[in-house]
């Protein structure tokens, strides 16, 4: 059997409720690929740090928004995560995922010279999600994410890597494989098959 085959059976054994995505550097094309996979019915709720310049407008939410069957916005503190919603991390904020199933933003210092972190919101997915959450770590150009991605391993979560050798910057996915073992590594477009499969509109309604 597959690996893909094995993880695909995993996630229809239990009751999965929020995916975070982390990426940089090449993360816009990934994240265009991707999101469009989620497909009402669901009861999942989706949240993904893309690192962006502090300064300037956010475009992402507004290019996603026609192709996206869930709703995206920006991240709100203190609002609750909705089933069939996006949230993304709004520039030069953190995002965390609290226990109580709301999001918090903060402004503290930079993680891994970043500001939104994706180690933050992996590590607090982690924290309240547990066995629930699955985590996917993307292209980009540093190491943010590997840590919190083997919270989410540890905290016995999901883990999927982009393959490095399939990344437009493969520095941030190579970090997290040196760090876990995660329950699957595959190209964006073998990623793009599992998730249709998984979260397309005849699952998890």
């Amino acid at each position: 059997m597959k690996a893909s085959e094995k993880l695909e059976r995993r996630l229809l054994d239990r009751r999965l409720r929020y995916v975070a995505i982390g990426t940089s550097a090449g993360g816009v094309d990934a994240l265009l690929t991707l999101l469009p996979l989620f497909k009402k019915p669901s009861d999942l709720s989706v949240l993904f740090v893309l690192h962006l310049p502090a300064s300037g407008p956010n475009l992402i939410p507004s290019l996603l928004s026609d192709r996206c069957d869930f709703v995206i916005k920006e991240a709100e503190s203190g609002e609750a995560v909705l089933p069939e919603t996006i949230y993304m991390a709004p520039p030069d904020y953190h995002l965390s995922l609290e226990t109580n199933g709301t999001v918090s933003l903060s402004t503290e210092e930079l993680v891994n010279f970043s500001r939104p972190s994706i180690d933050v919101l992996f590590e607090s997915v982690a924290h309240a999600a547990k066995d629930q959450a699955l985590g996917i770590l993307l292209t980009g150009a540093n190491e943010d994410g590997a840590r919190g991605l083997k919270l989410i391993h540890d905290r016995k979560g999901v883990t999927i890597v982009q393959d490095p050798g399939d990344a437009d910057f493969p520095t941030m996915p190579a970090a997290a494989l040196a760090y876990i073992e995660p329950d699957l590594t595959v190209s964006l477009e073998e990623l793009k098959e599992v998730l249709g499969r998984l979260f397309g509109p005849r699952s998890f309604g």
